[in-house]
């Protein structure tokens, strides 16, 4: 019985692994996709070639944002991780001055009927409600709503969810004028990020970490290592 059950195990094993080769390419394409028809409509583009792409993360190595510049202009993937069915992730385009051009919801997780009305509720003013953020800028003024004292109404009966795609917003903000500056300076993201191997994430350790060669600071490649400021 117990070789039967490791044969069935080995076999399904090998089964899932097939099935994960044979599906990763076409859902690589698919998201690839997805996301240029993604960074054209929030550029107002007929197309938009990512030209440069930065990856931003917090001091645990957790992705907080992506910033494409594009032959059509930049736009930043921002995620906030508060929504009320979980992550949101929110694709915004900028124009050089700050001005939103236009979002896109990229991962959502919120209530059918009232969160996932994110996808078009900030895109105009809703009747009376002034829920409209294109055109804005939240370097003048962070955004926020009306509830919290600021000037977007949020989506009827989905506070929560409205906080949540602001405060996306408002980082999307902040990391692409954070791009420009280092542009401006000649300095790289990739090389001021600082990166976190799995132990270290998990031990919340910070760099050069006390449980690898005496505290000296490891070269970045193996997942038991730690890896350089």
């Amino acid at each position: 019985m117990a070789i039967v059950l490791t044969l069935i195990s080995v076999i399904a094993g090998g089964l899932l692994a097939y099935v994960n080769k044979v599906t990763e390419g076409p859902i690589k394409e698919i998201n690839e996709k997805t996301l240029a028809q993604g960074l054209a409509e929030v550029l107002n583009a007929n197309t938009a070639n990512v030209t440069k792409q930065d990856t931003l993360r917090d001091e645990k190595g957790a992705l907080t944002a992506i910033v494409y510049t594009t032959d059509a202009g930049t736009a930043v993937l921002s995620n906030d991780a508060n929504g009320f069915g979980g992550t949101l992730g929110v694709l915004v385009g900028f124009d050089e001055s700050g001005v939103i051009k236009g979002y896109k919801v990229m991962e959502t997780h919120e209530t059918p009927g009232l969160g996932v009305k994110a996808d078009f509720w900030f895109k105009e003013n809703q009747g009376d409600k002034k829920s409209k953020i294109v055109g804005l800028n939240p370097g003048e003024q962070e955004l926020s709503v009306t509830k919290d004292d600021g000037q977007i109404d949020a989506i009827t009966a989905s506070t929560i969810t409205s906080r949540a795609f602001l405060r996306a917003v408002n980082a999307a903000y902040k990391a692409y004028k954070g791009s420009e500056s280092d542009a401006a300076s000649g300095a790289t993201t990739q090389a001021t990020e600082k990166k976190y191997c799995g132990k270290c994430e998990k031990e919340g350790e910070a760099h050069a970490c006390a449980h690898h060669k005496n505290g000296e600071a490891c070269a970045h490649g193996e997942s038991d290592k730690c890896c350089k400021e």
